[in-house]
């Protein structure tokens, strides 16, 4: 009774505080201001560098009373946004990563407007899910894949390995009469794989299998990153007749090479193994006609990776994954809330929060909704053909200028290249930290075949011919002062 007395006077005594109170009143102003920002930093993207070495005192004090969302965004134009870089711009080509197309912001903006708990397709508190469940399918269209496939939304490449490899290690334990996901790692699990991906590694530390406990089979001969299909069966006749877990590649960092889907495809009729696809970024291929036959015969894998904030040009962090429907089962034991009653029976309704690693989750389909309807089929095999172009024409543009070579042939849209002459190897790393510190290009470092080497990755809808140009001229006039 006291308790409720207590309740009942501080609300008779409070009101809103202030400066909430004097934002709500201010809302739709505040909001403009925003997107009078916004369509100025995007308007402007051509002139802001890609990278800069401004910083800021991280000690700020938190004050009191609050400064009221006019007052915060006036010191983020003041403070923050000099450390701003152009990421979604078209000539920042580090990390494969996209821009952000205007139907994916508008759709990034409703979604945090709309600001929904996406879990089940059936539940009282809303049913937005429902619009997972069918950006997934218009995702299957795209790809052409076949709807056997689930699938869901998660932040990025890591955590759709990660989710994929998590139902692959209770298949592993099954395969032994054995609930990993209940009772913990009693067996050691076999992984195969040529050239992983460090989130796919990344993903085996945290499930537990250890980032060390993978077998690499040999790639390739002819300055390839693709699986040697009879190394592959070498190993595999080794494990006898031991299931195992096949980590593949559908377009490796460095050169963008593709596994061979059908032979692997082939293996799956005498061997008893869970296939994962990393496709992050390559599993675009199937949009075009012309690429389509990178991944000829993905169709038969049990799971598959695939970035959103690449080759589809949304805002940042957004990822699906795709697991075929025969192993859901195997998917809810693996990330079920069994403990939590107020979350709903895992066997009864489809939820979301019962087969993926995060409780918490956004409406992050919606910005790919958004771009999908938007620009459709044809659009994305437009943005996809044009870059896999310019990543050719700037292969070529290289190879014209003589200072430069190729480190590995161009199969799809990333370029690695180096300096010209075991000779200049010591240069590399510091032409590269020159060139980006112009400000006017990003791209990172690698190591191909034991030769440093410069990574360029071609997945922005905003890149034209005009950028490879300015990008070539610059690189010319750092090399000359190194």
């Amino acid at each position: 009774m006291q308790l409720f007395k207590f309740g009942q006077n501080y609300f008779n005594s409070k009101k809103m505080n202030s400066a909430l109170q004097q934002d709500l009143n201010d809302f739709e102003n505040i909001l403009e201001k925003a997107k009078q920002q916004a369509i100025g930093f995007l308007n402007d993207l051509e002139n802001i560098p890609t990278s800069k070495k401004e910083t800021i005192d991280t000690n700020r004090e938190l004050n009191q009373s609050g400064l009221g969302s006019l007052a915060v965004l006036e010191e983020f134009n003041n403070r923050l946004v000099p450390l701003m870089v152009a990421s979604p711009g078209p000539r920042y080509w580090g990390f494969v990563t996209g821009g952000s197309t205007p139907a994916s912001i508008a759709g990034d903006w409703l979604a945090s407007i709309y600001d929904q708990n996406t879990q089940a397709v059936a539940s009282q508190g809303g049913n937005s899910a429902l619009i997972e469940f069918e950006t997934i399918h218009l995702l299957l269209q795209l790809l052409k894949l076949p709807k056997s496939f689930l699938g869901g939304f998660v932040t990025g490449a890591t955590m759709s390995n990660f989710t994929c490899l998590g139902v692959a290690r209770q298949w592993f334990g099954k395969q032994f009469g054995k609930d990993f996901a209940k009772n913990g790692i009693s067996e050691p699990i076999n992984i195969l794989t040529a050239t992983p991906h460090s989130s796919s590694i990344k993903s085996l530390s945290m499930l537990g299998i250890g980032s060390q406990n993978y077998t690499t089979i040999k790639t390739t001969s002819g300055n390839r990153e693709a699986v040697d299909i009879q190394d592959l069966e070498k190993n595999i006749k080794k494990l006898d007749g031991k299931p195992f877990i096949l980590i593949s590649s559908a377009g490796t960092v460095n050169t963008a090479d593709f596994d061979d889907f059908e032979s692997i495809s082939k293996l799956r009729e005498q061997y008893n193994f869970w296939w994962h696809i990393d496709a992050a970024f390559g599993g675009f291929a199937a949009v075009s006609e012309k690429y389509k036959h990178f991944v000829k015969g993905w169709e038969e894998a049990d799971s598959i990776t695939i970035d959103c904030h690449k080759w589809l040009n949304v805002p940042y962090e957004n990822a699906f994954y795709l697991i075929k429907e025969q192993h859901t089962s195997l998917q809810i034991e693996t990330f079920q809330n069994s403990n939590a009653p107020y979350l709903g029976n895992p066997l009864e309704n489809f939820n979301y929060l019962n087969v993926l690693p995060e409780n918490s989750r956004r409406l992050r389909a919606l910005p790919v909704w958004f771009s999908l309807l938007a620009y459709g089929k044809e659009g994305f095999q437009d943005i996809i053909e044009k870059s896999i172009a310019l990543a050719l024409h700037f292969g070529n543009m290289l190879i014209e200028d003589k200072v430069f070579e190729l480190l590995a042939p161009i199969r799809l849209n990333n370029v690695c290249f180096t300096l010209k002459g075991n000779h200049n190897q010591e240069k590399v790393s510091e032409f590269l930290i020159q060139l980006n510190n112009t400000g006017k290009v990003f791209m990172t470092p690698t190591v191909y075949q034991n030769r440093k080497g410069i990574r360029a990755s071609f997945v922005n809808w905003r890149t034209t011919e005009n950028d490879i140009r300015i990008v070539i001229d610059e690189m010319k006039e750092v090399f000359s002062k190194i």
